[in-house]
């Protein structure tokens, strides 16, 4: 079986704590995880002040279909995620192709931008709900999977969120195992 791959989209802005914890616990399964930031930098200033650098550009790094494309939070890259033609484009493709997109926190906002998966379950930080409850069924739980979409709260929800979608694209065991190696508890 081809190992599963996923890209993980970075502005400035970005949550740091959400796109580094997703990062890591895909790694841990053995997905291939590709960190693509929006712009020419090769390194990103994220919420916090945290530089993450990239593995590659979001330009170069869209000639080739993931497995699931996650969007972290962070309100400043989640507007970037919002204004941005070829994050509209990358997710539209994936909708269209019946693979995975996940987001957490503010980001879920991007989602409705570019009118992915509406009329779905969703959820996202609580200051979000309010632009989310017209075209989606809005919970409150920590995560929520809805098929092919999978949405968290925020930076407290990311060990969750990514652990959700490694039991989404491979299985709870493999999710159950490396939850338990990072001794976390649910």
């Amino acid at each position: 079986m081809a190992k599963k791959t996923a890209i993980l989209l970075i502005a400035d802005g970005s949550e740091e704590m959400e796109a580094v914890i997703t990062t890591d616990i895909l790694r841990r399964a053995g997905i291939d995880v590709t960190v693509a930031g929006l712009d020419e930098s090769p390194c990103v200033k994220c919420s916090r002040d945290v530089k993450i650098c990239v593995d590659a550009k979001m330009q170069d790094a869209v000639k080739q279909n993931y497995d699931v494309v996650i969007l972290p939070g962070g309100l400043g890259g989640s507007k970037a995620f919002s204004s941005s033609p070829e994050v509209g484009k990358l997710l539209q493709q994936q909708e269209k192709e019946n693979r995975i997109i996940a987001a957490i926190c503010a980001a879920p906002t991007a989602l409705k931008a570019h009118g992915i998966a509406k009329g779905k379950q969703i959820t996202s930080y609580p200051s979000m709900k309010d632009q989310l409850t017209d075209e989606y069924k809005y919970l409150e739980d920590t995560v929520v999977t809805d098929g092919n979409l999978i949405t968290s709260r925020g930076p407290a929800t990311a060990f969750a969120f990514g652990l959700a979608i490694v039991e989404k694209l491979l299985d709870k065991e493999t999710a159950d195992k490396v939850a338990k190696g990072m001794l976390y508890t649910n």
